[in-house]
């Protein structure tokens, strides 16, 4: 069997999947799968740009997903006009203070000769900044959050467009990946690894407790929409009209069409960065990155800056996974700090590039639609398989009940089955690198 014809042969199956999924339960769930699973697929594209091409350990994705998230509040939401009244230009002024010390701390670094006069010149310089930004800046976070606590308490964003905030996601991503590659991408794997989490942990927790930004845990709702509202739908006499000469109910109707606007959305974006990926895979410059993943050692003694190389994929990664994080918020509708946990942005994504293939960007593109389409499913299939396992046990024993409540954890059992066996039989994944 050629391999065009296995990988058109894997997506057929997928599509035959989440075609069933409509068929079975509803079109609403299978459109809900289809864009989770772009989403997910172009999170995975980032991830293998930076493990796939150059062979880097990044575990804090969802450090770089949240920040795209963050974008959407910061781009689209409208500006709250009495908190920045209030404190939002001494929110700004104090943190210009903050950067300025840190700038400034740099300098002296950099000017002084080592010793003891250069280190007590950093120490002043640092404990003087650090006093007089909290000095400005606590007053005006604390005028800014008591604005309309209840439902605003924060300084909004620009009121621009909501699709403009998913390549600012992207570029807010890529800014926090240089400044973290600066500090981390001279570890080893492991020791990267760690620091990637950690500060992917400082992230969420800021955005937890910073609400003057994005209120925090209170949550920011109502994010403007790409794609129509389904209320606004069900009031056009033109869309009822079409909807009923089809034999569909309205409500349905317009609930599928906006979820069908967001899948030609999404796939759009999967498309253009997938091609992107791809011709960068084949250019020199992916030759190169593929080189010094396999011998760094080598391909430094070619002449080639290793670090630097290792600093641009780890921005584009993060780019890309910041987007992801933009566009994953425009369809919630609304920023849940709280929400992004491990399991979800880490190690799913992981578990999607091992199984669709580590270092081919198809690959990457199917496993996230593999394993997101398992990760949904997985829970009713196991909740079925029991009831029908215990029919005919008598109802409200006790192992019947303890086997139907365990039916919760038979999505963790699967992804954790699916990671062993394909590491066990098929170690390079469904379409391997070339």
């Amino acid at each position: 069997m050629s391999e065009s014809l296995r990988n058109t042969i894997y997506f057929a199956i997928v599509a035959l999947l989440i075609i069933g999924t409509g068929m079975i339960q509803s079109w609403n769930s299978a459109l809900f799968i289809l864009n989770m699973g772009l989403v997910s697929a172009i999170m995975a594209l980032g991830v293998n740009l930076q493990w796939g091409f150059a062979g880097l350990f990044n575990v804090g994705i969802m450090g770089f997903v949240a920040l795209g998230g963050l974008a959407t509040v910061l781009t689209s939401m409208p500006p709250v006009g009495e908190a920045w009244a209030a404190g939002g230009l001494r929110v700004l002024f104090g943190l210009a203070l903050g950067a300025a010390t840190i700038v400034a701390a740099a300098f002296a670094y950099k000017r002084l000769d080592p010793g003891r006069t250069q280190t007590l010149v950093m120490v002043a310089i640092l404990v003087v900044g650090f006093f007089v930004f909290r000095y400005v800046f606590d007053a005006g976070v604390e005028a800014v959050e008591a604005v309309n606590a209840s439902t605003e308490g924060y300084l909004g964003g620009l009121g621009l467009p909501i699709l403009m905030s998913w390549p600012v996601g992207g570029v807010l991503a890529a800014g926090a990946a240089w400044i973290i590659g600066k500090a981390a991408l001279g570890l080893r794997s492991d020791y990267l690894a760690i620091a990637t989490l950690g500060i992917a942990e400082i992230v969420i927790a800021v955005m937890k407790n910073e609400d003057w930004m994005a209120r925090g845990v209170k949550n920011v709702i109502g994010l403007p929409r790409p794609v129509p509202y389904e209320i606004d739908l069900q009031n056009d006499p033109s869309f009822v009209e079409r909807a009923t000469s089809w034999g569909l109910d309205p409500v349905i109707a317009s609930s599928l069409y906006v979820k069908f606007g967001y899948a030609v959305l999404f796939t759009i974006v999967l498309v253009i960065l997938f091609v992107m990926a791809q011709a960068a895979l084949k250019s020199p410059w992916g030759r190169m990155m593929r080189a010094i993943r396999d011998n760094e050692v080598a391909a430094e003694a070619m002449g080639k800056d290793v670090t630097a190389r290792h600093l641009q994929i780890f921005i584009l990664g993060s780019a890309v996974c910041g987007i992801a994080g933009a566009m994953i918020t425009t369809l919630d509708g609304q920023l849940t700090p709280t929400s992004y946990q491990p399991l979800r942005f880490t190690f799913l994504i992981w578990l999607m590039v091992i199984v669709g293939g580590s270092g081919n960007n198809l690959g990457a593109v199917l496993g996230g639609f593999v394993i997101w389409f398992f990760w949904v499913q997985v829970e009713p299939m196991g909740h079925a398989l029991l009831s029908f396992l215990t029919s005919g046990m008598e109802d409200g024993t006790p192992l019947k009940n303890h086997l139907l409540e365990s039916a919760a954890h038979m999505r963790l059992l699967t992804m954790g089955v699916i990671l062993l066996c394909v590491l066990r039989f098929n170690p390079r994944g469904l379409i391997p690198e070339k």
